[in-house]
C-alpha cells in the first residue's frame, strides 16, 4: 500500500467492452467479489453510468464484528470499456468514502484490468490502513482479479 492506495492488476483474456458490462452491473457485483462480504445488490440490475447511485448488502466480517452491513456507492469515475470507480459509504455519510476503481486498458493476450482501493478520502482512514485490513484487501482484489477471468475467459 502506497499512503492512499493499493492496487492489484493482472491480464484478463477478454475485451474491454466485455469486461467493462461486468463492472458496470452493480447487479452482478457479488458474482465477482473475491472478498466473499458483497451479499447482493438491493435492486436486480443496474447499469451503472456517472453519478449512478446503488445499494450493497454486506456480509459481515472479521473488521465489522462481523455485523453484516449496507451500503450506498455513487459512481465518481466512468469512462466506457476504460475505467470506473465508485465511492462507498455507510450510515448516511458518516462512515466510509473508499473508492473502488478499475481501469481497462490494451494488452497482448487482453486486457489489463487494474483494480485499485483508495482511501484518500475515507472517515476511518488511520483505523483501516492499519493492521491486517491491507493484506487482507490486496487478497480479495486478487480474488476478484481472478473470478473475473473465470467469468469472462471460459
Amino acid at each position: 500500500m502506497d499512503g492512499n492506495t493499493l492496487s492489484v492488476e493482472r491480464v484478463i483474456k477478454a475485451p474491454p467492452d466485455k469486461i467493462f458490462a461486468l463492472l458496470a452491473d452493480a447487479g452482478k457485483h457479488a458474482s465477482f467479489d473475491g472478498s466473499k462480504s458483497v451479499n447482493r445488490c438491493t435492486q436486480e440490475s443496474v447499469p451503472l453510468t456517472m453519478g449512478s447511485t446503488f445499494r450493497m448488502t454486506m456480509r459481515g466480517r472479521k473488521e465489522t464484528l462481523f455485523v453484516p452491513y449496507r451500503t450506498t456507492n455513487t459512481v465518481i469515475e466512468y469512462e466506457p470499456d476504460r475505467r470506473i470507480a465508485w465511492q462507498t459509504t455507510a450510515m448516511g455519510g458518516r462512515v466510509g468514502g473508499r473508492i473502488w476503481r478499475y481501469e481497462l486498458s490494451a494488452a497482448d493476450g487482453g486486457t489489463l484490468v487494474r483494480e485499485t482501493w483508495d482511501v484518500s478520502q475515507d472517515k476511518q482512514k488511520a483505523m483501516i490502513t492499519s493492521g491486517s485490513m491491507p493484506r487482507g484487501t490486496e487478497a480479495g482484489i486478487r480474488a476478484t482479479l481472478d473470478r473475473i477471468a473465470t467469468l469472462l475467459e471460459g
